[in-house]
């Protein structure tokens, strides 16, 4: 198993290296606005992915800020759905 999930990390982590890419493509292209839903959960499904590729190469740095993504698009979330900000 651990080898099927090892030769599967560098595409998942592909995947979400261009979700990232996408999202801040949009945010810049004023197609997407940071307080949507959909610009929130692309960061943080992004940020997962490229999180699961790091686990099997690992790089402490890039795991850092992946985590800290994680955590700001949390924040953007919950702020959207509870607090309608």
């Amino acid at each position: 198993m651990y080898n099927i999930l090892l030769k599967l990390s560098d595409p998942i982590g592909i995947i979400g290296v261009i979700m990232l890419l996408v999202a801040y493509f949009g945010l810049s292209a004023g197609h997407l606005k940071a307080n949507t839903l959909t610009y929130q959960f692309l960061n943080f499904f992004a940020a997962w992915l490229i999180l699961f590729s790091l686990y099997f190469h690992w790089n402490t740095p890039s795991a850092l800020i992946e985590a800290a993504w994680i955590v700001i698009s949390m924040i953007g979330i919950y702020r959207i759905i509870f607090l309608n900000k």
